[in-house]
């Protein structure tokens, strides 16, 4: 594959078929059998995994696939590599398949420390090879939905967010294997909370300048039952029966990052945020609360069956919302996120069109989450964020839609906004007289 000059999107010849491969084969590793479904000329071709296990789960999972031990052997064989590997591993592989001419999907987050994201944005823009960063929850049509209500102009403009996670499947997912030790992961405010501090980004139409984290390890430092786990993935071990958290089983040898972490974020266009997270919650979902000058939105659910409020005229308190919004999408994950996400990645890579988030993005929640977490384990201290250089600036500004997109909030910003949905129909509170929503 030819790489794109910086000021040109990558492109590919009518009859070639783009060759990927992917990297890792973990849990995450399932998101390659959508480059089948993404209905670009693209073929899955080479699965390489450092371990013999990954190797054999190859095997079985991408039947017909060649399966090789390094990403190194996938030079000269792929155009493009989807990278799932433990978030420590991010920065190296994904500099050697830049330097190698191969377009890079990597699973968020970008890096574990603001250096290495920075490393790999520098190597991008050098090398003129395309990355894509899967900040896959950008495509969850809770976010759109809520994205879609405030640029419509429905409660003004934005001036705080909340988020509360409610992680209830924390302890299988984070503290049973690699992600809970820090020395492969650094927090779980990069993991876990990227997702949203990128949604918090995108809603507010700016990113995070001064970071004040504080969180504890509160629960599952004190259970003693660990082991290490050769060969297993989440699936071998998630229960909805693993309960209560004191009780829990099997954890990793080594448990050192928070189960509890918060931060409070100041956006460089005035807007302020928080996010809490706690892993040893019973129940499962995000919640957002995104109060303007005129109104407030608060999602109840974060998939379909759930439902996005919003409160734009004065009264008391009241549970339904003056205007209330059906979310869609599916009813648990976020599989039509991940098909939407390596779906827009191949079409840059084959086609050229310009993808809604650019790496920049992706960088700015990691420089939120690992800087919170340096504040959180050195008294609460604040952090302030370092400004990329304006060459790989000027280079992501070049290949991103974000390029033409207005922000929700500040003509100034640079963040990429996702192609507004169709208006859902809305529902009326039974106590609202007027239940008319903003014309799209």
């Amino acid at each position: 594959m030819t790489s794109p000059t910086p000021t040109d999107a990558p492109t590919a010849t009518a009859a070639a078929r783009l060759r990927v491969g992917v990297v890792g084969v973990g849990q995450r590793a399932y998101i390659a059998h959508h480059v089948a479904a993404s209905g670009e000329a693209a073929d899955l071709v080479v699965a390489a995994d450092t371990t013999p296990e990954g190797r054999d789960r190859a095997a079985v999972e991408f039947p017909g696939v060649a399966v090789v031990a390094s990403h190194h052997d996938l030079v000269g064989r792929v155009d493009a590599a989807i990278v799932t590997t433990p978030d420590s591993t991010h920065a190296a592989i994904a500099i050697d398949l830049l330097r190698a001419g191969i377009a890079v999907y990597l699973e968020k987050p970008l890096a574990t420390t603001v250096a290495d994201a920075d490393a790999i944005l520098a190597v991008a823009a050098e090398t003129g090879t395309p990355l894509y960063v899967g900040h896959n929850f950008r495509h969850a049509a809770v976010v759109r939905l809520m994205h879609d209500v405030i640029a419509r102009g429905e409660i003004g403009e934005v001036k705080t967010i909340w988020v509360r996670h409610f992680v209830g499947n924390g302890g299988d997912y984070y503290f049973k294997d690699w992600h809970a030790d820090r020395s492969q992961t650094g927090t779980l405010l990069l993991q876990k909370a990227s997702h949203d501090i990128d949604v918090v980004h995108l809603l507010a139409g700016a990113f995070t300048q001064r970071v004040v984290g504080m969180g504890d390890l509160m629960v599952y430092g004190d259970v003693d039952d660990r082991r290490e786990r050769p060969g297993e993935t989440v699936g071998d071990w998630f229960s909805f029966d693993n309960w209560p958290p004191a009780s829990a089983t099997g954890l990793n040898p080594v448990v050192d990052v928070e189960d509890v972490s918060m931060m409070m974020m100041t956006l460089d266009n005035g807007v302020v945020a928080s996010y809490q997270q706690c892993h040893f919650t019973p129940d499962y979902w995000r919640n957002y609360t995104v109060v303007g000058t005129e109104g407030r939105l608060e999602n109840v659910g974060d998939t379909g069956g759930g439902v996005v409020k919003v409160w734009n005229r004065r009264h008391d308190w009241q549970v339904a919302g003056d205007v209330e919004y059906p979310i869609d999408g599916v009813e648990a994950g976020h599989a039509d996120a991940d098909v939407a996400a390596v779906t827009e990645f191949l079409a840059f890579v084959a086609r050229g069109v310009l993808p809604t988030l650019s790496p920049v993005a992706a960088r700015a929640a990691v420089a939120a989450g690992a800087l919170a977490a340096e504040s959180l384990r050195d008294g609460s201290t604040p952090r302030d964020v370092p400004p990329l250089p304006d060459a790989v600036l000027a280079h992501f500004a070049r290949l991103s839609a974000a390029t033409s997109a207005a922000p929700v909030t500040d003509a100034s910003s640079s963040i990429a906004q996702p192609t507004p949905t169709a208006q859902p129909t809305p529902t009326a509170s039974a106590g609202s007289s007027s239940p008319d929503p903003v014309a799209p």
